[in-house]
């Protein structure tokens, strides 16, 4: 399908998920805004890259994602937003007791509380041109737990509530907000863990993957980036006009179980 002449804005989207979801909707023909808390000279280079790769326009705005002033100054200076990704996340883990505070509020501001700045700071404009597409990374543990991130899964289950919320708060406009849930998605932060984890249980990198890291996931494969970003691009399409306030889980059958 062809997004030719949407603006994209996507939080956190120097490196992993984010850059492979702006990545495809900007293959799909969207102009598309990077983001990060970083302002640096490879960050705009990154963008300039996707630019002269996929015909589009690209530009990189540096916004800290843990603040809300920031969050909303982002969709501003986008310069419009038809589609908006909410991707940013941090991660801590820690039992519940001695989970450090500043963390806490950390990762809440960052992977929940950013998504309602840049969607209230959105929605008016999508009404306003009458389309627009909400898309909110979640994660598999937005629809399970596990012990030890309190912080990361009550976020997670935090913006797939509020994915459902703005759904039925734009259901008679045609906008629509969905949330990705993701299992282990191979980035390069989670492939620069392998080799430490091989020594950690001393493992061929195969078992590590395997029986270590996708031992929640029965396909026993990451899900990619360009997965991402195709369910990102499909969610974006006229087939997916009436897919809204729901999830959509990209894990390898984890949540099946």
């Amino acid at each position: 399908m062809s997004l030719k002449g949407k603006t994209a804005v996507i939080t956190g989207s120097n490196s992993g998920i984010g850059l492979g979801v702006a990545r495809e909707l900007a293959r799909a023909g969207a102009h598309v805004v990077l983001n990060s808390y970083t302002d640096r000279e490879e960050d705009h280079a990154l963008a300039a890259e996707i630019a002269k790769t996929f015909g589009v326009e690209a530009k990189y705005v540096g916004a800290d994602m843990s603040k809300g002033d920031d969050c909303r100054r982002l969709i501003v200076e986008a310069g419009g937003c038809d589609i908006l990704v909410n991707n940013a996340g941090i991660q801590h883990v820690s039992p519940v007791e001695s989970f450090a505070p500043e963390k806490w509020d950390a990762i809440v501001a960052i992977n929940l509380s950013s998504a309602f700045h840049t969607t209230a700071a959105a929605v008016t404009g999508m009404r306003e041109k009458g389309w627009g597409r909400i898309i909110n990374i979640a994660s598999a543990h937005g629809l399970r737990a596990s012990p030890y991130k309190s912080a990361y899964i009550a976020a997670k289950h935090g913006v797939v509530g509020l994915s459902k919320t703005v759904a039925l708060e734009t259901a008679e406009d045609p906008i629509t907000c969905n949330a990705i849930c993701p299992g282990y998605v191979l980035t390069p932060l989670v492939e620069a863990q392998i080799p430490d984890t091989m020594k950690e249980y001393d493992m061929s990198r195969e078992d590590v993957i395997k029986n270590v890291m996708l031992k929640r996931q029965p396909s026993k494969e990451f899900a990619t980036v360009e997965q991402m970003g195709g369910t990102a691009v499909f969610l974006c399409s006229d087939a997916a006009a009436q897919i809204t306030g729901t999830t959509i889980s990209v894990d390898g059958g984890w949540t099946a179980m």
